[in-house]
């Protein structure tokens, strides 16, 4: 990954990122009480702004953390970052925490000002090789905790998943719970059976990804149905086509899943349609509105 960039936001003020100091007993360290977005930045334009500020509501609420601004604060936030670090293709991680105390307690305080924190980084260049040959993929049994719709800083498990891909020369690793799919370690997964697009359903089990949205957008306009419902780890083993999807990431293709070939053991044509629309669709953005 590439080096980030200079400039950082740390509760209401930009500042040289190698600057940046939080307090040890910030409860985002303590305790990982915090929740964090990732927004991809094409054309010097984010990304479904609206939508990933939705999910970092969501996430907020859903853990009792005070919500330190409103949209528009959120978007002065991201207009001040973006101007300083002046990079257009890059993606802006953002997290908030309960707070620091003077002390270390499980019951979260009610009164502690959020630690606001952001810093940019330029998006990874595409390698032509992934798209040609697509990526290989592990299978693990889902050991995530029970709310991962919550965008949740908690990510040790997660980790833990992607290096036991690495350790297997795989770059992603696909998760199984009770014999059914959620998603992978960092991205939605979607499976193509018979000319149509499936992925699991919405449920607490896994987070709900605005990349995800785009892809079944641009698959419904395509010609390709869309159907969420329950995948089966057969069905996931058995599918013409898998991709994964990631607001960093946007869309790849899996061609090798625990060493066997999906499909053809190449990207398929449904995959080669959408990332040719998705990269349409990134190519309009330059001075549309977010």
């Amino acid at each position: 990954m590439a080096e980030p960039l200079p400039w950082c936001h740390l509760d209401g003020a930009v500042m040289p990122l190698a600057d940046a100091r939080i307090s040890p007993l910030d409860r985002g360290f303590l305790y990982a009480d915090g929740v964090y977005e990732v927004v991809p930045v094409h054309r010097g334009r984010p990304f479904r702004f609206v939508e990933h500020i939705a999910r970092l509501e969501h996430s907020l609420a859903a853990t009792g953390i005070a919500n330190p601004h409103d949209r528009d604060g959120w978007r002065a936030l991201f207009r001040e970052l973006l101007a300083r670090n002046g990079a257009a293709e890059l993606y802006v991680y953002l997290q908030v925490t309960r707070g620091a105390e003077f002390g270390r307690n499980h019951a979260p305080p009610r009164d502690l000002e959020p630690t606001v924190f952001a810093f940019c980084a330029p998006l990874p260049p595409a390698d032509p090789r992934l798209l040609a040959d697509g990526l290989a993929c592990i299978t693990a049994g889902d050991t995530r905790w029970a709310r991962c719709d919550i965008k949740s800083v908690a990510l040790l498990a997660n980790v833990l998943l992607r290096g036991a891909a690495v350790e297997r020369g795989a770059q992603e690793t696909i998760l199984i719970r009770e014999g059914w799919l959620t998603e992978a370690s960092s991205s939605a997964v979607h499976v193509v059976l018979d000319d149509t697009l499936l992925a699991p359903p919405q449920t607490q089990a896994i987070l709900a990804g605005t990349t995800r949205a785009v892809v079944e957008e641009l698959a419904q306009a395509a010609g390709l149905r869309c159907i969420a419902r329950p995948i089966s780890e057969a069905e996931l083993r058995g599918a013409d086509e898998v991709w994964l999807s990631a607001a960093v990431r946007g869309l790849a293709s899996v061609t090798r899943l625990d060493g066997h070939a999906v499909g053809t053991g190449t990207p398929g044509p449904w995959f080669r349609r959408l990332h040719a629309d998705f990269a349409t669709l990134i190519g309009g953005l330059a001075d549309t509105p977010w």
